[in-house]
């Protein structure tokens, strides 16, 4: 993926509540009444995050994962974006390393910028980490716009993950195979069926056309040979992309580079084998038959790529941080404008890959998650409308709980009473407040639902465009089981492994928040909370 990629992209709504007046008697200190009040507190993301990895400075750009055998972890390489890059050097590639996706080390920075403005890697950008026999591979972008190529697919090796030589010797040029000198980028590592290492690269022909994935293959990732091309959907570019196999299937999963809000998403095509991938984009798309074409989560979740330790599989992108446009009161940045474009980088998420028996991908949480949250919070009822026995019943009718932490796991059941009941769970909510922020469980049909983002409140806006989810399947008893995580402004929710929803809500810690029905009846139960 591009390392220049405009500052307006990828993912992430959301934005901190505004209220009609926060109670200046309340500043947070504990002793000030923190379990009883529920009016709105402005609060600010901590410097470091404790489940969604962000480093003490800067952000996550491009995660580039891979299982080290030799030290049996993973290795997250990423973009390090920093907030004021140079004109021509920028995004060193950082990494972390993790044992189950959910706890990190940080390795700081394993491959520099060039070191002058006219290198070709002054600026990097994404590729791929691979070992075999001692050594360590990194393939990535070299991008420079004072070059002859704006961008070229580069190398670099390590025998100890820690030194790292950059191969001033070898270069794959796009115009020497008849790509393009502008685009030619995102090189991904993998061995297909013939057991030879297979690498695919991201560009267009170098006369114009389609998009393109370039395909190179190799017997000892050292010389690689040109053996063709296939097609990537239309006009699309289709970034980042990482190719395996889960079982009986082939994957191609691939962040679909278009500014439009209902497309740029990371998603995934699927075959019986490696040639049959291949075909997915030729006469059509043939999209996963999964009902909502491959799409894996929201636009606050991009650049994904995946890793597996064996075992199993995660995927890591990240959540888009949003700039302010506006400033609280408080001094706290508020979202640059419901429904605009988000900005390149943030926080490091991973989720686990759950396949289906016809070969079809969702996404829940990885099984270490739930056990970093082993400090249970009281669920307190603070105020309600329609609420009695654990139903709620009627329009606007609300539960409101008490105050949340910095990083929190909420879990419960709704149960509705048919097939077109709507319900939602909003978060940064006070009972002053005029706007909040709410995930609603939209019946698109009597058969499906659909996750949408609103703002919610006598002065919100209602729906909020490019940031709602993805068709699933009612389920068949009506009942949802829910879990959510969050970890400063990041927010991730899981519904019956059928569902994945990524977010950025500035203000989540240290206010309130409610389950919402919005006409008919629901039940809610065994609702829990519970901290780091």
């Amino acid at each position: 993926m591009k390392t220049m990629i405009y500052a307006s992209f990828a993912v992430i709504l959301s934005a901190l509540t505004l209220t009609a007046c926060s109670d200046d008697n309340f500043d947070g200190d504990p002793a000030r009444d923190w379990e009883g009040s529920t009016t709105y507190f402005a609060p600010t993301d901590d410097q470091g995050f404790n489940t969604y990895y962000k480093p003490a400075i800067g952000r996550v750009g491009d995660p580039m994962p891979f299982f080290d055998q030799r030290t049996d972890d993973f290795k997250v390489l990423y973009l390090q974006e920093f907030d004021n890059n140079m004109s021509y050097r920028f995004h060193p590639i950082w990494a972390v390393s993790t044992v189950d996706g959910a706890n990190y080390e940080s390795l700081g920075e394993i491959l520099p910028f060039g070191s002058n403005d006219y290198q070709q890697d002054a600026a990097l950008g994404t590729g791929c980490c691979f070992e075999k026999d001692g050594t360590y591979y990194i393939y990535y972008t070299g991008h420079n716009g004072n070059c002859k190529y704006r961008e070229a697919v580069m190398r670099a090796t390590s025998t100890d993950f820690k030194t790292w030589t950059k191969d001033e010797l070898w270069q794959l040029n796009g115009p020497d195979f008849g790509y393009s000198a502008n685009d030619f980028r995102d090189p991904q590592i993998f061995v297909a069926d013939d057991g030879l290492y297979h690498m695919v690269i991201a560009t267009y022909p170098e006369w114009g056309g389609d998009p393109c994935f370039a395909e190179f293959k190799s017997n000892d990732l050292k010389n690689w040979e040109h053996i063709g091309r296939f097609k990537m959907i239309w006009d699309r570019m289709l970034e980042c992309p990482d190719i395996f196999k889960m079982g009986n299937f082939w994957y191609l999963v691939y962040s679909e580079s278009v500014r439009t809000s209902w497309s740029r998403k990371v998603k995934y095509m699927v075959a019986s084998s490696y040639d049959d991938l291949k075909n997915c984009f030729n006469d059509g798309p043939r999209w996963p038959a999964d009902g909502h074409e491959g799409i894996l989560d929201t636009r606050a979740f991009y650049a994904g790529k995946t890793a597996s330790n064996g075992t199993d599989r995660y995927i890591w992108g990240w959540c888009p941080f949003r700039s302010g446009a506006d400033v609280h009161e408080k001094n706290i940045s508020v979202g640059g404008g419901d429904g605009n474009e988000p900005n390149w980088s943030g926080a490091l998420v991973c989720h686990k890959l759950i396949q289906h028996p016809n070969g079809t991908l969702t996404l829940g949480a990885v099984p270490a998650m739930a056990a970093k949250f082993n400090t249970t919070q009281n669920a307190n009822v603070m105020a309600s409308n329609g609420y009695s026995n654990g139903t709620l019943s009627g329009n606007d009718a609300y539960v409101l709980f008490n105050r949340l932490g910095t990083s929190n796991h909420i879990s419960f059941t709704v149960k509705t009473s048919n097939n077109w009941d709507k319900f939602g769970v909003s978060f940064v909510r006070g009972t002053d407040s005029n706007k909040y922020y709410t995930m609603v469980v939209n019946p698109e049909d009597e058969n499906h639902r659909k996750v949408n983002f609103e703002q919610e409140g006598t002065e919100g806006k209602g729906f909020v465009d490019g940031i709602d989810g993805y068709w699933f399947e009612r389920p068949a008893d009506n009942i949802y089981n829910i879990d959510i995580y969050t970890d400063n402004s990041v927010i991730v929710m899981y519904i019956n492994d059928v569902c994945c929803y990524t977010q950025r809500i500035y203000g989540i810690q240290k206010n309130c928040w409610s389950i919402n029905n919005y006409g008919g009846s629901v039940t809610v139960s065994d609702v829990k909370v519970s901290q780091q």
